[in-house]
Order: C-alpha cells, then structure tokens, then sequence
C-alpha cells in the first residue's frame, strides 16, 4: 500500500474508531456513517478522500479495518468510543492468541487482558498474526489464550467482520506467560 493509502487509512481509524468530532460527524449506534458525510467531512477539514479511494481502503487493506455496506462505511474493530457492532456471541476456537512485548508482561501476569482504552480485548486466530500485531510495539511475544476454557466458565467471544476475536477481559489464568 503506498504511503498515502497507509496514512489515510490510520487517519479514517482514527475517526471511525474513536474521534469522528475531529472532522464534524456523528456515528450511529452501530458506528456506521454514510460514505457522502464523511468524503464531504474530510474535505472540509482538509484530509479529501473520494469514495473510489473508500473502496481502495476497504477492499485493499491487509488488516481490513473497515465495512463498506449500503452506502456506509464503519471501522470493523478496535473502537474506543461505544458503538453497537451488533456482533452475535460465537463459540471460539479452543486456542487464541494475543501479540504483546515484554515491558506489559508483569502487568498481564496480574491483571490479565484487559481492552484499556478500547471496548474489548483483541485476539487473533493465528501466531502469525499475533506476532505481527506485537511487532508494532518491538519485539513482539505471543501468549495463547485458553479461549475454550473461558467459554466453557461463561465468558463471551465475538468474531469482528475482519476475523479479530473479541471479548471484554482475559483473566490471567487463561493466559499461557512465558517464564
């Protein structure tokens, strides 16, 4: 993705996800706006972006950050401000992981997984990706995650359109910490 896309796709994240007062719009409950508000939004705050370049983002994107429906566009995860992803609860596979870095481990080690500033916790499916998610902080380490475990004790999962696992804690016990 060239620099631009890179740069425009952060700045919608960061709109979508947890400041769309930044450039003038309001959310729906769901967090979706319509694709005309905000090109015309981001055009009076000087960041324009037209709907073929949306469709880019969208379709383009390796972390597919965004949902593009009926004329509306909403961030898919990853959400700081409440918004209603309308998620329906799903059984997890038996093993998630979580990339994170060394300097969060004592912390984890007591208190778990906890969403900080966002609405849940993210998980990924796979190792590779969760390395990749603990590579954007250094030297990423990947803790498995006993997502069946916590499902059977009654803890909920969401799936976000993009394949992120969602849920609102991991107590550390469920966590596999290195030593």
């Amino acid at each position: 993705m060239t620099r631009r896309l890179t740069s425009t796709s952060k700045f919608l994240a960061y709109v979508l996800r947890h400041h769309p007062e930044a450039v003038g719009i309001t959310l729906d409950h769901g967090g979706w706006v319509e694709v005309e508000v905000l090109c015309a939004a981001l055009v009076r705050h000087g960041r324009p972006v037209d709907p073929e370049l949306l469709d880019r983002l969208v379709a383009g994107t390796d972390r597919q950050r965004f949902e593009l429906r009926d004329g509306r566009i909403r961030a898919a995860q990853g959400h700081s401000i409440h918004v209603d992803l309308q998620l329906e609860p799903v059984t997890p596979p038996p093993l998630l992981y979580h990339g994170t870095v060394a300097r969060f481990l004592p912390g984890i080690r007591v208190d778990g997984l906890r969403p900080r500033g966002r609405t849940h916790v993210h998980l990924s499916v796979d190792v590779a990706t969760a390395t990749a998610v603990g590579a954007r902080r250094g030297d990423p380490i990947v803790l498995s995650i006993d997502a069946a475990g916590m499902h059977a004790g009654g803890c909920t999962f969401y799936r976000a359109a993009n394949g992120v696992w969602l849920t609102s804690r991991v107590p550390p016990h469920w966590i596999a910490l290195p030593e």
